[in-house]
């Protein structure tokens, strides 16, 4: 009953009805947002991998600005706009990265909405500047911030706790195909190894039980966002060559020629690709349809039956 109350009455507000090609249709908060008691909490989300969550778990209640909705936008080096600034003004929620990848963000949180809460996904899952940033890929991180960010809003605006508390329920709901897919995958292909051009996916891989064979200079390289040396590459290559990895991960949003010589080198060798992104990409309608899809795409590829 309470999980019926939910869907009906939670919602993103980015309409998300989207199902994997090959996958098997993940429950989403499409439904039409209704039976919000209060009126709509202000709340600024620096990036839309955070964005997209954040819609769910508010649903009506709340109302959700994204700075940084781009697939095209590095988050690393974005200088915010006047119109970025004055979206953060009257927020009473900011949710932020951190661990390095959005301090534009935490900088106009602190100048621009001083009254507001702010929630940190490194802060809740104890990151540090300088360790890999990409935590929407890590899912116990995501499970945190849902949490947190249900907490903070119904602390907000009490008389809607009951409300975010349906929709923190429907989103358990809607990422159970997600969660089960790593499950499966880890208990199905933990110790196979891959190898990728990018850290974005490691937290996802670890969880997934996988083995990074990237070789370790060209590791730190793209880590501290630098060029790895001639060395690392041809390390790279010969792995690659000698088909010593399962499956290369890829970050199709990454530019320049060193990974697309990665790239090339792993298609000649017949080294299984799976194509990934650092933010949510056009045509994605949910966090977790993205998140799902990718999954699929990397289960078949290290032989899961998907």
């Amino acid at each position: 009953m309470a999980l019926a109350l939910a869907m009906s009455g939670c919602s993103s507000s980015h309409n998300n009805s989207f199902t994997p090609s090959g996958a098997t249709p993940a429950t989403t908060g499409s439904t039409a947002a209704s039976g919000c008691p209060t009126a709509p909490v202000s709340v600024v989300v620096s990036v839309d991998q955070w964005g997209e969550v954040v819609s769910e778990l508010g649903g009506s209640c709340t109302e959700v600005k994204t700075v940084l909705a781009s697939s095209s936008v590095d988050p690393h080096d974005y200088e915010p706009s006047p119109a970025d600034a004055a979206k953060f003004p009257g927020a009473k929620l900011v949710v932020v990265n951190g661990a390095g990848y959005d301090v534009w963000a935490s900088k106009l949180a602190t100048s621009s909405a001083a009254n507001a809460d702010v929630v940190s996904a490194a802060e809740v899952t104890k990151t540090p500047d300088g360790a890999n940033p990409h935590l929407w890929y890590l899912p116990s991180a995501v499970t945190a911030v849902a949490d947190t960010v249900t907490a903070e809003l119904s602390r907000i605006d009490p008389p809607a706790a009951e409300y975010f508390g349906q929709c923190r329920a429907q989103f358990t709901a809607v990422i159970a195909p997600y969660v089960n897919l790593i499950g499966k995958i880890k208990a199905e292909a933990a110790g196979k190894s891959y190898a990728a051009t990018e850290t974005v996916f490691d937290y996802q891989a670890q969880a997934l039980g996988l083995v990074n064979k990237t070789p370790l200079g060209y590791q730190r390289a793209s880590a501290n966002e630098s060029d790895p040396s001639p060395a690392d590459i041809d390390a790279f290559r010969a792995m690659l060559t000698g088909r010593h990895v399962d499956v290369l991960i890829y970050n199709t949003q990454t530019q320049g020629s060193i990974p697309e010589q990665i790239r090339s080198v792993a298609e000649q060798a017949g080294v299984p690709i799976v194509n990934v992104t650092e933010t949510v990409p056009p045509g994605q309608a949910s966090f977790e349809s993205w998140q799902y899809s990718q999954l699929v795409v990397l289960g078949k590829a290290l032989g899961v039956g998907v």
